[in-house]
């Protein structure tokens, strides 16, 4: 443990820094489990409803990511990855819906 006052406080700050990051990244992985469920979703039964609710999920997890790309939390090429994989999951079940 450090003796030093401001090296004290960087202890402080580094552990309420990583307590927020932990809560985006696990955020980020819920919602990108969310949209998986319901991509798996419309593919079981592809109707209106429910690719709506891929899009609203899709919007959801985007926007998460986004702002924890824009926080420093995920580095912008982790972020454009995790969006082009969720991308690609639906574009690989449409594809396979329409076959």
């Amino acid at each position: 443990m450090p003796n030093i006052k401001s090296a004290i406080k960087r202890v402080e700050i580094a552990e309420r820094n990583r307590l927020e990051n932990k809560a985006y990244k696990s955020a980020v992985k819920t919602l990108m489990k969310k949209y998986l469920a319901a991509v798996d979703t419309y593919a079981a039964a592809p109707t209106p409803e429910s690719m709506e609710q891929v899009q609203q999920r899709m919007s959801e997890a985007f926007s998460k990511i986004d702002k924890a790309v824009k926080r420093g939390v995920l580095h912008r090429n982790n972020g454009d990855r995790k969006k082009s994989r969720l991308a690609k999951a639906l574009k690989r079940k449409q594809t396979a819906v329409v076959n």
